[in-house]
């Protein structure tokens, strides 16, 4: 659960991932890899027909191997790769890019990939986040990422960039929008809020099975840093107010039943203040909705400052319904 972004770096909006583009075959070259979603690196383009891949080092495993403009973009570099297209319509914009994600390590892994669009100054002009799951060891998977539709003032696109990577252990990853795991039970973090220094992120427990659940107390954390180690020195405070009293007053935890298609929310609340001391940022979080839950690992960012304290809210029923897809029918 990341604070609401800007087109600085990162920021993130996601788009769905299109597959079967007829420029792909011709931008990638393939040999015992798997293509799936997308992913992107730093390039820069010339507008040619003929599709040469980019030489590209890549962060963090994902390298963008071309950029396709449609023909009316301009040509920055003739020394980069880029394919002229026509795909562009009125809802879409005809740029991507595509890119590899290859897992160097010994367990498979999900991948969340922000990319951005830029134009001849380097100013950013779109942003837009990809996720490649389920990317085993020693293997490489291409995509695309989608520009999407752009203002019509929007400055032409003249390159992309990965601006972050960030990775989890695969069988870690939350669920897929609009799956549901065979545990029935999908956990979430969204993108937060911030303000004045608090932050504050939610958590989300749906239902999606087939049966009730229920659920009692506060989520279960352990916190990570980017070698996936635990962070020492960080309290975790029971209710927000040994942080805030702003973020409202701290209901006591009861039992929450969710039948199939309901859902329950809790809270991670935080003060970004920077005192004497090293200032901790935790980028991960391991949540199990309770004891014996199956562990789902999250991405909020924490930037804890010198607190040294995090507050976690318990779970309380909400009333949105976490269905619309029928998922709930189909699993658990």
């Amino acid at each position: 659960m990341r604070r609401p972004a800007d087109l600085r770096r990162p920021s993130a909006a996601s788009l769905p991932l299109l597959s079967a583009l007829a420029a792909t075959a011709v931008l990638l070259t393939a040999c015992g890899t798997e293509h799936a979603g997308p992913g992107s690196t730093d390039a820069r383009a010339s507008a040619s027909r003929d599709g040469t891949r980019i030489d590209d080092p890549g962060k963090d495993g994902v390298r963008i191997t071309s950029l396709t403009l449609p023909s009316a973009s301009p040509s920055p570099d003739r020394g980069d790769s880029v394919s002229a297209d026509e795909l562009a319509t009125e809802a879409d914009s005809g740029v991507f890019a595509a890119y590899e994600v290859t897992n160097d390590g010994s367990e498979a892994r999900t991948y969340s990939v922000v990319f951005t669009f830029v134009s001849g100054d380097g100013g950013a002009v779109t942003n837009q986040t990809e996720t490649v799951r389920d990317v085993g060891p020693g293997q490489t998977v291409r995509g695309t990422v989608r520009a999407g539709r752009l203002p019509s003032t929007a400055p032409r696109v003249t390159g992309a960039e990965v601006l972050e990577v960030t990775t989890v252990p695969a069988g870690e990853a939350p669920a897929e929008p609009g799956t549901c795991p065979p545990s029935g039970i999908r956990v979430s973090a969204d993108q937060g809020d911030a303000a004045m220094g608090l932050r504050v992120v939610g958590l989300h427990l749906d239902n999606c099975g087939k049966r009730p659940y229920t659920v009692e107390g506060y989520p279960l954390l352990e916190l990570l840093d980017d070698a996936f180690q635990p962070v020492d020195g960080v309290e975790i405070l029971h209710g927000s107010g040994g942080i805030t009293t702003g973020a409202g007053p701290d209901e006591p935890p009861r039992p929450v039943r969710l039948n199939p298609g309901e859902s329950a929310t809790a809270g991670l609340v935080w003060r970004n203040t920077t005192g004497f001391g090293t200032p901790v940022n935790v980028p991960y979080v391991r949540v199990r909705a309770q004891e014996g839950a199956d562990p789902v690992t999250v991405t909020p960012h924490l930037d804890l400052g010198t607190t040294g304290k995090l507050g976690v809210r318990p779970w309380e029923k909400t009333e949105r319904q976490v269905c619309p897809d029928r998922t709930c029918r189909d699993s658990g």
